[in-house]
């Protein structure tokens, strides 16, 4: 892409993205995430109904009156973007594609963040964890992300969602909010979708199942990393990855792992078969973020994405 119009799109972004940031989520976001502990402020005299608990002996000795401590809340926090850059962030059908939807929810919770005094900082993740900016604040750091999050060109093409999770653990010693914004579709396991020439058996079937659960989301690297981290799931996806339209022989191609194959989209088993193992998935992905305590939401690429992230914030 060239500077000029990377430049463009950039300021594109950043004057939607701001104006989103500043006039719809400023509130929902600074109520949504708040500081994680209590800073010490000031003291001040002991007023009838103050916990003694809260009384400063030092100060109290010293002046030999009673004094107590005030604390605040602790607002700045450290925001963590977990970027999906894997091949299937490019696919999209409608609206937009997924990596264009993902680069906007991005820009706008870089902004909010930043507009609540908040560091912030991104991980762009394949199969392996393909660049990482340390959280910082300001305005020219909040650029620089999104002409990243626009122009990034990852070296893999798979998904491992465990490396960035991995990578959140170790890197950000401090606890942070972290948002993973992916499909969370991980890199498939080869022939796991059946030939459709040949008709799709009931092994086949079940085997398209189990790989599409069990390549899904790390659950026990979640749970560490949940621990740790408050951790928020942003699911972007596209409406025809869960209905195969009936228009004939599709020659379709896996965006990760290159892998050619012919469907028929005209037999209702192929068709069932690829929407149960969506629906499975789906499933299967949303009781992990329950037995976790994540909070997620999925915003697909025909819609605008400000009602649900308004909904996520006033669940919280």
């Amino acid at each position: 892409m060239e500077t000029k119009e990377l430049l463009k799109k950039v300021r594109k972004i950043e004057i939607k993205s701001r104006g989103l940031s500043r006039d719809i989520f400023a509130g929902q976001y600074h109520s949504a995430f708040k500081g994680r502990g209590m800073a010490f402020s000031e003291v001040r005299e002991y007023q009838p109904g103050d916990d003694i608990r809260s009384i400063d002996w030092n100060v109290t000795a010293r002046f030999n009156h009673p004094y107590v401590k005030i604390f605040e809340e602790e607002r700045e926090l450290t925001v963590m973007l977990l970027i999906d850059a894997s091949g299937s962030r490019e696919f999209g059908t409608r609206g937009m594609l997924k990596k264009n939807m993902i680069t906007e929810i991005a820009a706008v919770l870089s902004f909010s963040a930043i507009q609540n005094n908040d560091k912030i900082g991104v991980i762009f993740f394949s199969n392996k964890i393909e660049k990482f900016i340390p959280p910082q604040k300001g305005r020219k750091h909040i650029l620089f992300i999104i002409r990243e999050l626009i122009g990034f060109v990852p070296e893999n093409r798979g998904t491992d969602l465990s490396e960035p999770l991995r990578f959140l653990t170790n890197a950000i010693k401090k606890r942070s909010t972290a948002f993973v914004i992916s499909d969370f579709i991980q890199s498939p396991v080869a022939g796991s979708f059946p030939e459709a020439h040949k008709g799709p058996s009931e092994a086949n079937s079940k085997n398209l199942q189990q790989n599409g659960i069990n390549s899904g989301l790390p659950e026990e690297t979640l749970k560490i990393a949940a621990r740790k981290h408050d951790l928020v799931a942003i699911r972007v996806y596209d409406k025809r990855e869960i209905e195969l339209p009936p228009v004939g022989m599709l020659r379709v191609k896996d965006a990760e792992t290159g892998e050619v194959r012919w469907v028929d989209s005209l037999s209702p088993r192929v068709r069932s078969v690829y929407s149960d193992w969506w629906r499975e998935n789906d499933r299967r992905l949303n009781e992990i973020f329950m037995k976790t305590g994540i909070d997620s939401v999925s915003v697909s690429t025909d819609e605008d994405y400000v009602k649900p992230l308004i909904r996520l914030f006033k669940r919280r």
